[in-house]
């Protein structure tokens, strides 16, 4: 008996000892064998993890309006066992389809979604329609969820919103192709967005610190800190009321004209710093989902015929070589090339008789410039000024996807035919760079759409300065070159230019209609053209120079001066206006001009429609404020002597009931009187004339911040000559165009990437024989 307890307490007893020693082991194994790897995983229990967002930079015009930046936005997720649960499903998808606009079967998808077993899911995030809305959208499903939960007596309905930052775009469409956008997933796809994506990122950083049970930080816990670095703020060369004027303008070609697509651009010659780039059809960044179908950036990513506007590049060789005498004259109507069997035409079949150079380029005539360009200067010293003008070849523009356009001339009639404007193709910032350097005294240079950047971590700001690509015209060339293009526009008479005429500016310029080609690429569309202006001012001291290129207009017979010379003179118009820019001549009776100065005709009382009529006549700018009938009253007061660029005013409604308009260009004086009609305090700020104008409210008061600068008259300068010769006017012909013509490389929706471009500029002239050479007119 005691040997059989004896030896039972040594069984448990060595069971007991073999236990201790296993947990011993096991307590070793872990603590030293795998104590580091125990340890680290602790501390991702003990340890909390915080991102700390980096803000992108803001972008912004050359004033420093904001075109782009971060603000806060939510996403919207649901949970949809919670929902099924309380079986509230029909009210949910009612409920949120009437606030974000979403279809109630696309909801259905979201809250009835289960998983492979059949369960219903616990959270769902409403990525497509629910995704970055904005606060007042939040507010909205945040009231709609605690109306529901009183109503169905539950304490969560399943609908959940979640913070995080979301780029905005408060001037909407303004220059929204030149800014580009960022997708729901916070990719940068087009433009500077797109462009300087890296610049404007940042670099997100953390907070590390460990913690309690509770959650709360230990005290003598290990931190590790990296601080965000936010992203770089890029101020562009844009103006943005500059681009406001093109947009605008497109605008009323776009609702008169129906065109596929227009473009603008406005830059400053001196240094190309981009002014304005604008293009239809428009959109908005801030739903780009929408109307954006072909919209994009047609000034860099699309390629045309030039048209006649490429006459420029010919006269300006001609000029620099010596061999264009404005007063030597030649057989104009057509002109014939060896095995080719039908000639090149001026767009008058028959021409204008034996006529002068000058004459021909003011009426635009294509036997003139094929004299100039293929017989005077000589193919090899042609093609070399169309490299030096930096056509075939990338501007550098930062801007993604820019095209470097095709000069394929290898036989003598595609030659002659580049002498005015058929059989290359061009991007619109290529003509805009070509022509700043005949307006600037021959410099090429670098367009440019940065003027800025700044890092908001060192607060320090790179300046892009104006890159001179090489000199191609002398200075003496270009101040020729800009009296004989002065003519093209100043001449009433035949000038296919007249329709961009400025009172008061000398203004340069030239039109270009050039007829596309069929879709097969065979032959030419009778109905299908581009049509184009692009000119500078004032003549004397450019300060603007502008291009304008309409694709597809809906009416066939109109051409670049009638279409786009208006466009061109409402931008420049406003443009030397707002810059404060004094007119280049004051005309009176001792030297037989007409006055800058115009008298306000009295059209109170006055239907809108007869009112509108008495205004424009005097060829002044006007402006119906209100929803009226009949003009109660109008500002400035009949009677007034004001710049002919001054906007009048027809106020044709009670003043409680009047919004503010645009006062550009406006006296103080009657800026004044305007905002006191209407009940609104005016802060003005400098003298003269209004130039731009921010409403606000200070003080629970409404008030209109206004900038003024003067429009001080400059020296008298003598009118151009008065035209030679007489005889019938037109408008702009048409060329034969490639395919090129408004070729698009990139789609709206894509990401601005480097395109290749496609092989092939249509049917060449030289395959083509006789139909290359025929009909190819233009003016």
């Amino acid at each position: 008996m005691v040997k059989r307890m004896r030896m039972r307490t040594l069984f448990f007893g060595g069971v007991i000892t073999l236990l201790f020693v296993f947990l011993v082991g096991r307590i070793y194994y872990i603590q030293v064998v795998k104590g580091a790897e125990w340890y680290e995983l602790a501390k991702e229990r003990w340890s909390a993890n915080e991102v700390l967002q980096a803000k992108r930079g803001m972008i912004m015009d050359r004033n420093g309006k904001v075109l782009a930046m971060d603000s806060v936005a939510y996403n919207l997720a649901l949970n949809p066992k919670q929902i099924n649960e309380q079986e509230i499903g029909s009210e949910v998808i009612d409920g949120l389809s009437d606030i974000i606009g979403m279809s109630k079967e696309s909801l259905r998808e979201h809250v009835e979604a289960k998983k492979d077993d059949g369960q219903y899911l616990s959270q769902r995030e409403v990525r497509n329609g629910g995704w970055q809305l904005d606060k007042t959208t939040a507010d909205k499903i945040k009231e709609f969820s605690r109306e529901l939960s009183k109503e169905k007596k539950v304490p969560d309905v399943g609908i959940y919103l979640y913070d995080q930052q979301k780029r905005f775009y408060p001037n909407k469409e303004l220059a929204a192709q030149v800014v580009g956008y960022l997708n729901n997933e916070n990719q940068a796809m087009t433009g500077i967005e797109a462009a300087l994506n890296e610049q404007l990122s940042g670099v997100d950083g953390y907070f590390k610190y460990e913690k309690d049970g509770k959650r709360v930080q230990l005290a003598e816990g290990e931190v590790e800190y990296q601080p965000e670095q936010n992203g770089h703020d890029v101020t562009l060369t844009i103006d943005g009321d500059i681009q406001k004027y093109a947009q605008d303008a497109l605008a009323e070609i776009v609702k008169k004209y129906n065109p596929k697509s227009a473009t603008a651009i406005a830059a400053d010659p001196n240094t190309m710093e981009i002014l304005a780039m604008a293009n239809t059809p428009n959109y908005d960044p801030n739903e780009y989902w929408k109307n954006n179908t072909g919209s994009y950036n047609h000034a860099v990513r699309s390629i045309y015929e030039p048209g006649s506007t490429f006459k420029i590049v010919t006269l300006a060789a001609a000029v620099e070589e010596g061999l264009f005498n404005p007063d030597e004259k030649y057989k104009s109507g057509e002109i014939y090339f060896p095995k080719v069997a039908k000639p090149i035409r001026d767009i008058k079949r028959g021409g204008w008789g034996t006529i002068s150079f000058l004459e021909g380029l003011k009426r635009s005539s294509n036997v003139a410039f094929v004299k100039l360009g293929y017989e005077k200067l000589g193919e090899d010293k042609f093609k070399d000024y169309i490299n030096k003008f930096g056509f075939g070849q990338k501007t550098g523009i930062q801007l993604g996807g820019e095209l470097s356009g095709r000069v394929q001339l290898t036989w003598p009639i595609e030659v002659a035919n580049a002498t005015f404007g058929q059989g290359v193709a061009v991007t619109p910032i290529q003509q805009v760079a070509a022509v700043a350097a005949v307006a600037n005294g021959g410099k090429l240079l670098q367009p440019q759409i940065i003027k800025e950047i700044t890092d908001p971590s060192t607060k320090t700001t790179t300046k892009v300065e104006p890159k001179v690509v090489r000199q191609v015209i002398s200075e003496e060339t270009s101040r020729e070159v800009g009296e004989y293009l002065e003519q093209v526009v100043s001449d009433k008479e035949i000038g296919t230019g007249k329709d961009a005429y400025i009172e008061g500016y000398r203004v340069a310029g030239k039109t270009g209609t050039a007829q596309k080609t069929n879709v097969s690429g065979i032959g030419y569309a009778a109905d299908k053209f581009v049509v184009s202006f692009i000119g500078y001012a004032p003549v004397e001291n450019p300060k603007i120079v502008v291009y304008i290129i309409v694709d597809e207009p809906n009416d066939p017979e109109v051409g670049g001066g009638r279409v786009a010379g208006p466009a061109f003179k409402e931008i420049v118009q406003k443009s030397l206006r707002k810059m404060g820019v004094a007119p280049s001549y004051e005309f009176d009776e001792s030297t037989g001009k007409t006055e800058v100065s115009i008298a306000v005709p009295k059209v109170t009382d006055l239907n809108v429609t007869q009112a509108k009529s008495e205004i424009k006549v005097k060829g002044m700018d006007v402006e119906q404020v209100g929803n009226g009938t009949k003009v109660l009253q109008q500002i400035p007061p009949a009677g007034s002597v004001v710049h002919p660029t001054q906007r009048v005013y027809l106020i044709t409604e009670p003043p409680e009931k009047l919004a503010i308009p645009d006062l550009t260009g406006v006296s103080l004086r009657d800026a004044l009187e305007f905002t006191t009609l209407i009940g609104v305090r005016l802060i003005p700020e400098g003298q003269g004339y209004v130039v731009s104008q921010q409403q606000e409210t200070l003080n629970n008061v409404k008030v209109l911040r206004v900038k003024l600068a003067p429009l001080d008259q400059g020296t008298a300068i003598d009118p151009p000559p008065d035209s030679e010769g007489s005889g019938e006017t037109g408008d702009d012909g048409a060329e034969q165009t490639d395919p090129a013509g408004g070729q698009q490389t990139n789609g709206a929706n894509g990401s601005d990437s480097n395109q290749s471009e496609p092989n092939g500029a249509g049917p060449s002239a030289a395959q083509n024989g006789a139909s290359a050479a025929s009909g190819a007119n233009s003016q």
